[in-house]
Order: structure tokens, then C-alpha cells, then sequence
């Protein structure tokens, strides 16, 4: 049996993907719209003041193409404490007029691949602000899951840690080149979710995106063991922008 790769946890995650039903949001009275976006501006202030105590955080961002409208990616403590602010939006007024698309549940993760030898990661101030960080803001999102493969020779969970090392140190090396124009957060989900990790992207310019996801592709450790999901990209909704897009 291989040996298994140590993980450490952080915060964990819910990405929350919705669509409006615009037939309904447009039946109903300038008055009942307004009531209903209020509401869910009193919700964003909350969340924000949750983060601003540093006990967990949130981004949204509305979703172009048709898989959604706008997701809110949450980081808390606890999975109840996520299952508490889902519930309580779902009784929200606005919340009635959205339908729910896709969620993906999982908890930051940081795995022992690169870790400083002699060094304990949890002294590590750097580990602590990535185990539990305070979501970007940039213009633009991007998420995705993924898999590492299990077929034939391409077997991840076959090979060595050794081996995983050196595919993970090549890997990594891609992803620093990109560093101050992306911010990537991993999320683990085996076990969580029907994938195996959630990757969320941010950048103010969407072209980051495409380059570096393109250029990974031709990394080993993608080329010959990475399997992805479906992707999501969107745009930052602050208040102005949230009545922009449910203005009717």
C-alpha cells in the first residue's frame, strides 16, 4: 500500500450556485423587489461582519453563462455553522426566487508535499492565514473540481510519495510563476463531496485564468493524472452591482 499523503484542514467551504427565476422576480411588485433585495443586503452586511472578525468569509459573484446566475462562496469553522447560514438563506424572501443549481461542500486543505522539513506547519503563521483565508475580492472567480486519475498505469494512489513529491514540486512551480496576478485556493472534498477537491481561482484579469489552467495542462502531474469537472467563471458583485443585476 502507498503511503498517504498527511493533509491539514482549515475552514471549511460551501460554493452555493443559484439561478434567479426572472419569471417570478418580475410578477412581483417594485415594492416586494425591493423588500426582498434589502434583505439580502442585511445578509451580505452580516457575512462581512463575520469576516471582518476573522471567524470565517465569503465572496460573490455572479456566474456568466447558463449553469448559473451568482454564487457565495462561504468559509466558516464548522460545517454547521455553514448548514446554519444556508438554511438561513433558503428562508430568506429573495431566496425564494432563486433555484438552486449546484453546491460543492469541502474544507481547505493544505497537503504535506512541500512542507519545510524540521519545521511544525501549525507554527507556521503563512499555513495559518492559507488554512484560514480571508477570500480575495478581485473582478473575477473561477471554479472547478477535480480528480487525480485511477486507471491502468495512470494511477495516482499507486505511485510512490516520492514520485507524488516530484509530480507536486513540478506542479507548484507552475503555480508561482503566476503569483500576484492569482490567488488559488484548494478545498478537499474526498469523502465531502462527489469529487476529490474543489480548486477556486481569483484575478482581476479572466485571462489568467485560461493561461495558467492551459499551461498546467501540460504538466505531467495534469497530463497524465488530472480529471476536471465543470468550470464556472463570474464577476464581482458588490451592492451597486447586485441592484444592477435585479433591476427589471
Amino acid at each position: 500500500m502507498s503511503e498517504a499523503v498527511q493533509t491539514l484542514e482549515g475552514w471549511y467551504a460551501l460554493h452555493d450556485f443559484r439561478a434567479i427565476d426572472w419569471n417570478a422576480w418580475k410578477r412581483l411588485s417594485a415594492d416586494e423587489r425591493t423588500k426582498a433585495e434589502d434583505e439580502l443586503q442585511t445578509m451580505l452586511s452580516e457575512w462581512n461582519g463575520i469576516e471582518q472578525q476573522k471567524k470565517g468569509s465569503t465572496a460573490f459573484y455572479s456566474i456568466v453563462g447558463q449553469k448559473a446566475d451568482f454564487v457565495f462562496m462561504h468559509l466558516r469553522e464548522t460545517l454547521d455553522e455553514l448548514n446554519e447560514l444556508e438554511n438561513a438563506f433558503n428562508k430568506s424572501a429573495f431566496a425564494q426566487y432563486t433555484i438552486p443549481v449546484y453546491s460543492y461542500v469541502s474544507v481547505v486543505e493544505l497537503s504535506s508535499y512541500m512542507a519545510k522539513p524540521g519545521i511544525d506547519p501549525m507554527e507556521d503563521p503563512e499555513v495559518a492565514a492559507r488554512l484560514k483565508p480571508i477570500l480575495p475580492k478581485t473582478k473575477h472567480i473561477c471554479f472547478y473540481p477535480m480528480n487525480k486519475r485511477r486507471s491502468g498505469e495512470d494511477n495516482w494512489y499507486m505511485l510512490s510519495m516520492e514520485e507524488r513529491r516530484g509530480f507536486m514540486r513540478s506542479h507548484g512551480m507552475i503555480g508561482r510563476s503566476y503569483a500576484g496576478r492569482v490567488k488559488q485556493i484548494i478545498t478537499g472534498s474526498v469523502g465531502l463531496d462527489d469529487w476529490e477537491w474543489g480548486v477556486t481561482l481569483f484575478a482581476d484579469d479572466p485571462l489568467t485564468f485560461k493561461k495558467l489552467v492551459y499551461e498546467m495542462r501540460f504538466d505531467e502531474a495534469s497530463a497524465r493524472f488530472g480529471e476536471f469537472g465543470a468550470f464556472y467563471v463570474g464577476n464581482l458583485l458588490d451592492a451597486d452591482k447586485c441592484r444592477s443585476m435585479l433591476r427589471v
